[in-house]
């Protein structure tokens, strides 16, 4: 009976053994098949751009392709929804923004996550510039005489956004409430096709996110009117930020960040912690965000939560206080 004993005591023992050197196993195994990137806007924006010139490097240190996979919509919604959904494993990561993880869930009481509940935060990967730009065709060559043309102008003029709910719709109202001015407001399904409605005329401003706009304002295809930045920006020494402009509660940056579903194991959220750090610190990739008008972050997922969490609380504040409400 004691050898009996003994020897089911002996094989609980090895089985708690298993089971506490499975997920370190696995992480320690981590990656062996491709990732998946969930970009929860369309092609052609900042979210995009950032987004794979960080897979790049994110391909180079984990052995793995880190494939980009756009899902727009709903503000970024969609996509952010998607991510919540897969497998809590590191194979299926995503970009969170401004966008989906605090304006579109501070205006949409129909929005379908939790933006501190149902995410693991790995990094912030950059800072980033907004810009305010119009057509070339649109009257006005600095932001004074723009709301001068609107306030004359009441309702003619429209300004495109990325989605109903997020930063660039959020900047739009509270730019319109700051100066007492009526624009239209037209939602796209991501930066990208609201950037080329705003190229071609169809809308005739547009609050976007630098990268995205910077080789159309650089080619004369967009006229900046202001940057949101602490300071004017050396791609755009002519164009003054919000603040020198008389509008300081403007100047509010955009981020771009990785995080995983809740629940992801904390060795795979270090192993890629650890992987996009390095690739934020090579110098061409640096570059390449730099050039586009980026700031390189990489700071801890503690700091990352963190900052979701401030900006979560500060677009909240704005949202009531300006009551924008939206439903889907």
């Amino acid at each position: 009976m004691n050898l009996l004993t003994h020897a089911k005591a002996a094989l609980a023992a090895a089985i708690a053994g298993l089971c506490l050197a499975a997920p370190a196993q696995a992480a320690d195994a981590y990656p062996n098949k491709p990732i998946r990137l969930i970009v929860p806007f369309a092609a052609g924006g900042t979210t995009d751009i950032v987004a794979r010139i960080v897979a790049e490097g994110l391909t180079r240190e984990l052995g793995q392709p880190v494939v980009v996979e756009n899902r727009g919509g709903g503000g970024g919604s969609i996509g952010a929804d998607a991510l919540v959904r897969s497998a809590p494993d590191g194979y299926t990561l995503g970009v969170a923004t401004v966008s989906t993880m605090a304006t579109n869930p501070a205006t949409n009481p129909n929005n379908p996550y939790d933006p501190i509940k149902d995410f693991t935060p790995i990094t912030n990967l950059v800072n980033v510039p907004n810009v305010l730009t119009v057509n070339p065709k649109v009257p006005a060559k600095t932001l004074a005489e723009f709301i001068t043309l609107l306030k004359s102008n009441p309702g003619k003029y429209s300004y495109a956004s990325s989605g109903t709910g997020g930063i660039s719709h959020l900047d739009g109202e509270l730019f319109k409430s700051l100066t007492n001015t009526d624009m239209v407001h037209v939602p796209y399904r991501g930066s990208g096709p609201a950037l080329n409605d705003t190229i071609a005329g169809q809308v005739n401003a547009q609050f976007d996110n630098l990268p995205s706009s910077l080789p159309h304002i650089q080619a004369g295809k967009l006229r900046a009117l202001a940057v949101a930045a602490p300071k004017r920006l050396p791609s755009l020494p002519d164009v003054p930020n919000f603040a020198e402009a008389g509008l300081p509660q403007m100047d509010n940056m955009a981020w771009y960040g990785l995080v995983a579903p809740a629940g992801t194991p904390k060795a795979v959220v270090d192993r890629v912690h650890d992987a996009a750090v390095k690739a934020l610190k090579d110098p061409k990739i640096a570059q390449r965000l730099a050039d586009g008008g980026a700031l390189v972050d990489g700071n801890t997922p503690a700091e990352y939560a963190a900052q979701i969490k401030r900006e979560l609380e500060l677009r909240q504040r704005i949202a009531k206080e300006r009551n924008i409400k939206l439903t889907n």
